[in-house]
């Protein structure tokens, strides 16, 4: 199981999976702070939304909240699922990873979905959150509590995931130009997730 396998994975497994989500929204106390701290100086908060998935719950929670909501996805069921899902949003078929947008957004999600990158993806992800941030704006992502491999499960395929250290995404941060709002490891309020906030300076 390596990461290049995700994206045919959730191609194949994803749809059938996103039917039988949870969508209590457990995630909603960490999008509702972040909501509360972006800026929003040119009306309606923009929400960039890496690994969008399918939309529910939570693009369309960020709709509802009057969010305007970019959502990428780099496989093209889960897109095409997402774009009739939540029509009021942007759907974008695009690898997260090579996203090169002419603008930028006031809250950028990466959730349950930056941790199916490698290690050195992730490391490489930080200037594209970076470009993709208003200053001020706000970074919030979910990883592995520490530096490591495990493997998921999703339908009938095994899943990668992978973490770098709390020490590294802290350098990263530094080097990138984010000051850490929060870091919640193992929230067992959220399902044992390991959650980051982050503000761009």
């Amino acid at each position: 199981m390596k990461p290049e396998d995700v994206i045919g994975i959730y191609d194949r497994e994803g749809p059938a999976w996103a039917a039988t989500r949870d969508r209590r929204l457990t995630e909603r106390p960490w999008i509702d702070r972040a909501l509360a701290i972006a800026p929003h100086p040119r009306g309606r908060k923009r929400v960039l939304d890496l690994g969008c998935g399918a939309g529910r719950p939570l693009a369309q929670y960020l709709l509802d909240c009057g969010a305007q909501v970019t959502g990428a996805d780099a496989s093209r069921p889960m897109i095409e699922l997402f774009a009739r899902t939540v029509p009021r949003a942007v759907a974008l078929h695009a690898d997260m990873r090579t996203l090169r947008l002419s603008q930028d957004f006031d809250f950028v999600l990466a959730w349950d979905s930056f941790f199916h990158l490698s290690p050195d993806d992730q490391r490489a992800m930080f200037p594209v959150f970076a470009a993709h941030l208003a200053p001020g704006g706000v970074l919030l992502f979910t990883s592995g509590p520490e530096a490591g491999e495990a493997i998921g499960r999703i339908g009938e395929s095994d899943l990668y995931h992978a973490s770098l250290s709390p020490q590294e995404y802290r350098s990263l941060f530094d080097t990138h130009g984010f000051e850490e709002l929060g870091f919640w490891p193992e929230e067992p309020a959220c399902g044992g997730r390991t959650i980051w906030m982050a503000r761009r300076t």
